[in-house]
């Protein structure tokens, strides 16, 4: 276990003597970091230049390609599966990745792309999707990649700001038994992408080049990488859309490998020739740790479509015939599992298993309890907490401590993580307040794309409290050095594991005739959390009204848009600017203490969503 070995080679007694040393020390930590996950590439003499937040830079004498790293090892190794709902499985050698690699990097090329252009995929969790980001990775260029249950408006949403030069898209996609056209979807964002001067498609793809015949011409090509500073961007991706746009994430493609690589070699033992699988799809920074994985020298399983199809046995099949040691999936789809008396142990051979992580939102007590009883005692839960905004963890699990059910058990190493009041001061154990970390770390957002000035990351992160980090999730501190992981304090809605902003939902709702008003907010409701859609409408809700919110936000946003509960509303609070104001509303279906509303211009409108949040018997 790396963990364990960290520990012996300094003398310490435990993970929390190791992790006071790492955020006492952080240039030594991530140096011994880079030697020991096998970083290829020269770190240079200094591990960081600057102070704070906003003024450190790492390894500023670095240079290194990152798929040197996630392509290093025997080239006979299987590295990757691919698993889709109703396609045969496909498997790659790391030897036939590289070529595949070699040849996207080459094509790339003689398309005209530097160091720094952008490309995007709007593509299924499938091999090439990989190949493109790795390709694209290899010569400078900056990935973006979106799931393909995004509508062409959500979309647009989000390349548009970055202006690709080159988009990879699927002709179709498959989720629950059912396949999914794409191909006049497809020519409606090219033509509101204008920056695209290259566009290729996997599968049919009418008057478009195809993927697989874009590559042809530079099959056999040798892979060469470009040599690049470690904080070169590599990775763009996108905040939720709360207020409008979704924000653009500028990660360096180097600060996400050594973080994401430090979390799965430290904290969660992922091993050389392990095989790993995280159910994901590529709009979830999960994506890009998932590939991130190969480079831990282990085989990744790329598993696309739903979990639950053709039944809810599905992952487990794929646990047992793909002889996965890691598992990774939502807290959702646990307690889903939970909920069903699904007995994995009693029907699949999961002796390869070591460890199940879940994310996306907190697992509750019962989770860790079913996976005990129910796939093994000797498999360790993993409950780990981050997102987007740094391609990472904050908290997570660790590797050589006890499991305490209901609690992420510590603090990613090299982070200072503690918890806050309002007022900036810590929080006691076992006081709820706002999760937040005291020191730099290599995944903090180089910039959003479009803040020039750095204004707006800078409000995002460090305007709460200066110079530490925030970004909005509730939690509190447990006995034992854990944490406990409470919900969002901001209006992100987390949809089984993946954020989405309000925005995007009342941009789609309020063009449907009838639709005054929208808010959407996340309720506590049967062990996990459903989407609240309040609504005011001209005339009154019936099932017809309801029916076209529901299709027209799953046609022209995601299915993940689509709330669990649309609920008619005489009026919604606003402030006296004339902005509505969800927070207010979270707050009272939530159940958490109601912060200050002198602010609103008609507090009065509350008291109804308070009778309707005591009759829904939280």
């Amino acid at each position: 276990m790396l963990m364990q070995r960290i520990i012996d080679r300094h003398g310490f007694a435990n993970f929390r003597e190791l992790h006071r040393w790492s955020i006492e020390f952080p240039d030594a930590f991530w140096r011994e970091a880079w030697e020991d996950l096998r970083i290829v590439g020269d770190p240079g003499l200094r591990a960081s230049e600057g102070t704070g937040f906003e003024g450190t830079r790492w390894f500023p004498d670095a240079q290194l390609n990152v798929v040197d790293t996630l392509l290093r090892g025997k080239p006979n190794d299987e590295v990757m599966v691919s698993l889709a709902e109703e396609s045969p499985r496909l498997s790659l050698t790391r030897g036939q990745l590289t070529e595949q690699v070699a040849a996207c990097a080459s094509a790339l090329r003689a398309a005209g792309v530097q160091p720094g252009d952008r490309v995007a995929a709007w593509t299924p969790n499938v091999p090439e999707t990989v190949v493109f980001a790795l390709g694209a990775l290899a010569i400078g260029a900056v990935v973006s990649t979106a799931s393909t249950d995004f509508g062409p408006s959500a979309l647009v949403d989000r390349f548009g700001q970055i202006e690709p030069t080159v988009l990879l898209a699927s002709s179709s996609y498959q989720y629950g038994g059912k396949q999914f056209d794409l191909t006049e979807s497809i020519d409606q964002v090219a033509a509101l992408l204008p920056s695209v001067t290259t566009l290729l498609v996997i599968g049919a793809s009418g008057s478009h080049a195809t993927w697989d015949d874009w590559l042809a011409p530079h099959r056999g090509v040798p892979l060469t990488t470009t040599s690049l500073p470690f904080d070169h961007p590599g990775f763009i991706l996108f905040s939720s859309g709360t207020t409008g746009r979704p924000k653009c994430i500028v990660h360096s493609a180097a600060g996400v490998l050594l973080k994401d690589l430090s979390e799965q070699g430290y904290h969660l033992d992922v091993r050389e020739n392990d095989r790993v699988m995280y159910s994901t799809t590529c709009g979830w920074m999960m994506w890009n740790w998932l590939v991130c994985g190969l480079g831990r020298g282990a085989a990744i399983v790329l598993v696309d479509g739903s979990p639950g199809y053709p039944d809810i046995n599905r992952l487990w099949e794929i646990a047992e015939s793909e002889k996965l040691t890691f598992l990774g999936v939502s807290a959702a789809l646990i307690d889903s599992w939970r909920k069903a008396e699904v007995e994995p142990r009693q029907h699949f051979d999961l002796g390869a298993l070591r460890t199940i992580a879940s994310t996306g939102s907190p697992l509750a007590e019962a989770g860790y309890d079913w996976v005990a009883s129910s796939v093994s005692p000797e498999v360790v839960v993993a409950s780990i907490a981050g997102g987007t905004d740094l391609c990472g963890c904050l908290v997570l699990g660790v590797d050589t401590e006890p499991v305490q059910r209901g609690e992420i058990q510590g603090p990613a190493l090299g982070l200072d993580v503690t918890v806050f009041r309002a007022d900036g001061t810590e929080a006691e154990i076992g006081e709820d307040g706002e999760l937040v970390c005291r020191t730099p770390f290599p995944t903090v957002p180089l910039r959003f794309w479009g803040d020039d000035d750095g204004s707006r990351r800078h409000a995002a992160y460090f305007e709460r409290f200066p110079d530490v980090w925030a970004h909005g999730d509730y939690a509190r501190k447990t006995p034992t050095g854990g944490f406990e992981i409470l919900g969002r304090l901001d209006a992100t809605l987390n949809v089984k594991g993946v954020r989405i902003g309000t925005a995007e939902i009342y941009r789609v709702v309020l063009s449907i005739p009838g639709i005054v008003e929208a808010l959407a907010v996340e309720q506590p409701h049967d062990g996990d959390t459903r989407v609240v859609l309040f609504v005011v409408v001209k005339g009154s809700l019936d099932s017809a009204l309801e029916s076209q919110i529901r299709s027209t936000l799953r046609s022209q946003a995601s299915p993940r848009h689509v709330p669990s509960l649309i609920v008619a509303a005489p009026e919604m609070p606003r402030t006296r600017s004339g902005k509505m104001t969800e927070l207010a509303i979270a707050d009272i279906v939530t159940g958490r203490a109601e912060r200050d509303t002198s602010s609103l211009a008609n507090p009065e409108s509350l008291e109804w969503f308070r009778e309707w949040a005591r009759s829904t018997q939280l």
